[in-house]
C-alpha cells in the first residue's frame, strides 16, 4: 500500500467517512474526542461492547472437531458449521481493538491563534495470531498502525495495553505488533485465544462468512454475508491491492485489521477495505489468509523496535521524491523513493547508494513513500547498519534490484519531503 500521508484534514475526513481516491476507502476510523462529542454526540464513543470469553483449550478442541467433520463430506461440513452467534462467541477472544495516536501538522488559524502540531486517535482492529517466548503477537493492517506515536490494544476483557510495531509490509498492507507477555495480566491471558488459519484457497463464491472488528471505534461488532468474488484487485489512494476476497459483509471504518471467518470459525482473511460510493452497496475486501500467514511468519521473526528519541534517531542522508502509482505509470518507473541528492552528515555512510536510485525496501521492509521511510527510521538509532533495497538503472536503461548496506548517522535535514 503506497501510503503517503495527506494533509491532516483530508486524513481525518477519509478515516471518518471511509472515502479515498477513486471511491475506495481504507477502513481506519480517525475520530478526535472533540469531533465525537460535537458531531456524533457520543461523549464516550470508544467504549467497547460487552464481549465474551472462553477457555482456549476448549475452543481449540471444538474447532479441531469441526475441521475433522468438515473434511468428510459436503453434508458433514454443513452439520459441522456453527451458527453466526456461536462463531462470534468463540472468535471474540481472538480479536482486539487498536487505538493509534497520530501526530499531524494542522495549518491555518483557529480562535486560539495559529494552528500547529495536533494529535488524534485512529481506531482499527487486529487478530491475535500467536506468541513467542516474551511477546504476544497481533496481526493488523499496516495503515492501521503507520505514523503512530503510541499504540494501545484492548482485549476481550476490556483491558488495554501498550504495543509496539514488530514489522510492517506496506505492499500487502499488513503489520505485526507485539505486547510483552510480562505486561499482560494473567486474567487477560486467560481470557484470550489465538486465531486458527483456514484455507482461503478452498473458499467458494457464495460461502457464508462472518466479519468481526472495531467498527467506528465503538468496540467489537459482528456482521455476516457471503464471499462475493475471489482474486479481486482494487485501487486505493496508495496504489493497488491485489488478490483480495470480496464480501458483502459490512466492512466499516475501524474494521480494518479485523477477522473474516468461515463458518467453522477459522480465519480466512484480514479485512482491509471497502468500496464506498453513493451507487455502491456491500463491497468489502479482505486479504486472504494464505497470503497473511506467509507474510506474518516473516514479520513475526523481526526484532520489535520502540521509537527512539529525536537525538538518537538515525538518518540515511538523502533528498528524495515519492514515486507514487501515477508517477510510476506516467514515467515507467518503479514505485518507491527516488533519490535526487545524497547528503553527508555525522556518521552517515550512504556511499553504496546512487542518485536516481529508487528505494523500495528498508531493512527488509517495503517502503513506498518518504513518509513510510521516515516512520521506519523513527525506530532506528544513529550508528546502526541496515540493508537498503533499491531499483537502479542499468547501462541498458532497465531497472535492476540491488541491496546495499548503509550506516545511519545524525542529520535531521536528511530526508526531504517533496
Amino acid at each position: 500500500m503506497n501510503r503517503g500521508r495527506k494533509f491532516a484534514g483530508l486524513v481525518l475526513s477519509a478515516m471518518l467517512f471511509g472515502s479515498v481516491a477513486g471511491g475506495t476507502m481504507v477502513g481506519v476510523n480517525a475520530l478526535s474526542t472533540q469531533y465525537r462529542s460535537e458531531v456524533l454526540g457520543q461523549a464516550n464513543a470508544n467504549k467497547g461492547t460487552t464481549l465474551f470469553g472462553e477457555d482456549a483449550a476448549n475452543k481449540e478442541t471444538e474447532k479441531n472437531s469441526a475441521q475433522q467433520l468438515n473434511s468428510s463430506s459436503a453434508n458433514t461440513r454443513s452439520e459441522a458449521s456453527g451458527s453466526v452467534s456461536e462463531i462470534a462467541k468463540n472468535a471474540m477472544p481472538e480479536v482486539v481493538s487498536i487505538t493509534n495516536t497520530i501526530r499531524y501538522q494542522q495549518y491555518g488559524y483557529s480562535i486560539f491563534g495559529q494552528s500547529g502540531e495536533q494529535e488524534a486517535a485512529a481506531s482499527g482492529s487486529g487478530v491475535i495470531i500467536g506468541k513467542n517466548d516474551s511477546e504476544l503477537l497481533i496481526v493488523t493492517n499496516n495503515h492501521v498502525v503507520e505514523d503512530s506515536t503510541a499504540l494501545s490494544v484492548q482485549f476481550v476483557d476490556g483491558k488495554s495495553y501498550d504495543a509496539e510495531i514488530k514489522g510492517t509490509d506496506s505492499d500487502v498492507d499488513l503489520a505485526v505488533i507485539a505486547i510483552p507477555l510480562s505486561a499482560i495480566s494473567q486474567d487477560t491471558l486467560n481470557s484470550i485465544s489465538f486465531a486458527k488459519y483456514g484455507d482461503s484457497d478452498s473458499v467458494s463464491v457464495g460461502d457464508q462468512v462472518v466479519a468481526i472488528g472495531n467498527a467506528l471505534g465503538y468496540g467489537q461488532s459482528v456482521t455476516t454475508g457471503i464471499i462475493s468474488a475471489k482474486n479481486r484487485d482494487i485501487s486505493t489512494e496508495g496504489g493497488t491491492e491485489s488478490g483480495l476476497l470480496q464480501t458483502d459483509a459490512a466492512i466499516n471504518p475501524g474494521n480494518s485489521g479485523g477477522a473474516l471467518l468461515n463458518m467453522n470459525g477459522e480465519l480466512i482473511g484480514i479485512n482491509v477495505a471497502k468500496y464506498s460510493d453513493t451507487t455502491v452497496e456491500g463491497m468489502g475486501y479482505s486479504i486472504p489468509s494464505k497470503k497473511v500467514k506467509e507474510i506474518v511468519e516473516g514479520l513475526s521473526k523481526r526484532t520489535t523496535r520502540a521509537k527512539v528519541s529525536q537525538e538518537e534517531k538515525g538518518y540515511i542522508g538523502i533528498q528524495g521524491k515519492t514515486v507514487d502509482s501515477s508517477i510510476s505509470e506516467a514515467y515507467n518507473m518503479p514505485e518507491g523513493i527516488y533519490i535526487f541528492k545524497l547528503l553527508t552528515g555525522e556518521g552517515i555512510d550512504n556511499s553504496a547508494l546512487q542518485e536516481k536510485d529508487i528505494i523500495t525496501k528498508f531493512d527488509g521492509q517495503s517502503v513506498a513513500s518518504l513518509e513510510e521511510l521516515s516512520g521506519l527510521l523513527s525506530r532506528y538509532k544513529a550508528g546502526e547498519k541496515v540493508e537498503v533495497t533499491v531499483q537502479r538503472l542499468s547501462g541498458k536503461g532497465e531497472y535492476e534490484e540491488k541491496t546495499v548496506s548503509v550506516t545511519l548517522g545524525k542529520n535531521n535535514q536528511s530526508e526531504t519531503r517533496g
